[in-house]
């Protein structure tokens, strides 16, 4: 759901549309009060991603919005550390180096998975893997062109328990052709699946971020397709959905890593699962309840296994909240971009709305930190 330069803007424009409804405010009275979220770090740059380590430690993408000088780091008291080192921030032609990485998450290995949009694929968008112990790259994946080509954006992902399979959310932004794509890591072969099932489609809302309608020059507006995703603490469902969209899907992962599946059999495989407002981040507790990050309303909700929504907390200074990750003693860390503020402003805007908000709560039931 991420936009970013204005070389992108003038290829959006001519795709989408001028059309738009809102979509109504599915938030009601938050379960927990503001006072529930205690801050982690406040930055200068806003946040992109989360991933927190069964030992506590925090490791945040600095979004590509904000043209940060770097890329990832670990928060180590109230310094920023860059991960793994200065060296890997910037891109260097034929060295698996960071280009734009936005999404970050830690398996239950221990691994830290980082990916990477390379600027819409403007670059070489890949998939790279460290431990995080030895600040060591220890697999890298650079996607063919028919899996993550130009204009695509591999925005979002989670990865299996067993750690052999990853998941993720090309929203295509641009071209709107998104897709979901299938990363296996022992065999190191990605594939590109459902691409322009609805569940992955954007739907025709304009989003209304705080003091802001998200539209392209001010008549085009910003739709994004699948974002939002997230596995039970089982590994047996992918749960998903379009940025810009009012449902959340769902699919059995055993029919994901089946490569033998015809299209029209997997696409039979997903289910309508239920209500979501218009979302960024996912993630679930051990309890099968998604959490949903709302950036029109500030808000995060769930929606449980009784498929109902409820508001868990709302409150301003949750300026487009983003990226989820549980740590450990059942803390969710939230990260706040505040894109609605900086997305095709510039730095001096970058500037005037710092600092930016990394938050933790504790929502009730626990799950596996770097879910």
């Amino acid at each position: 759901m991420k936009a970013g330069g204005w070389v992108v803007v003038t290829t959006m424009v001519g795709l989408l549309g001028c059309d738009g409804i809102r979509l109504e405010d599915r938030t009601g009275t938050p379960a927990l009060p503001g006072s529930a979220l205690e801050v982690v770090a406040d930055l200068d740059s806003p946040p992109g991603n989360i991933a927190v380590s069964r030992s506590g430690r925090v490791f945040v993408t600095l979004h590509p919005e904000g043209s940060p000088p770097v890329k990832l780091v670990e928060i180590v008291g109230k310094q920023l550390v860059p991960f793994p080192d200065a060296q890997f921030q910037q891109p260097i032609e034929g060295v698996p180096t960071f280009n734009s990485p936005l999404a970050v998450r830690i398996d239950r290995q221990d691994r830290l998975w980082v990916l990477d949009f390379a600027r819409y694929g403007r670059g070489t968008p890949r998939l790279f893997a460290f431990d995080i112990n030895a600040r060591r790259l220890i697999q890298h994946h650079d996607f063919p062109s028919e899996v993550a080509g130009f204009l695509s954006m591999v925005n979002d992902f989670n990865v299996s328990p067993d750690g052999k399979s990853i998941y993720i959310a090309e929203a295509s932004p641009i071209r709107q052709r998104p897709a979901l794509i299938v990363y296996d890591v022992d065999r190191r072969v990605s594939r590109r699946i459902l691409q322009g099932h609805r569940s992955v489609q954007a739907q025709d809302y304009v989003l209304q971020a705080p003091g802001r309608e998200m539209k392209i020059l001010g008549f085009y507006p910003l739709r994004i397709g699948v974002d939002s995703i997230t596995l039970d603490h089982r590994g047996e469902y992918l749960y998903y959905g379009p940025f810009s969209g009012d449902r959340l899907y769902r699919i059995p992962t055993k029919q994901l890593v089946d490569p033998a599946l015809s299209a029209d059999a997997l696409e039979a495989k997903v289910e309508d699962y239920g209500p979501k407002t218009i979302s960024d981040g996912l993630t679930m507790d051990d309890r099968d309840n998604v959490y949903i990050s709302d950036p029109e309303h500030s808000a995060v909700l769930s929606l449980g296994p009784d498929r109902v929504l409820r508001t868990i907390v709302k409150d301003a200074r949750l300026r487009w909240p983003d990226g989820f990750s549980f740590g450990p003693d059942g803390w969710l860390y939230v990260t706040c971009s505040a894109l609605h503020q900086v997305m095709f402003m510039g730095k001096d805007a970058v500037r005037q709305h710092a600092p930016y908000q990394v938050f933790r709560f504790k929502p009730g039931p626990p799950s596996a930190p770097g879910q």
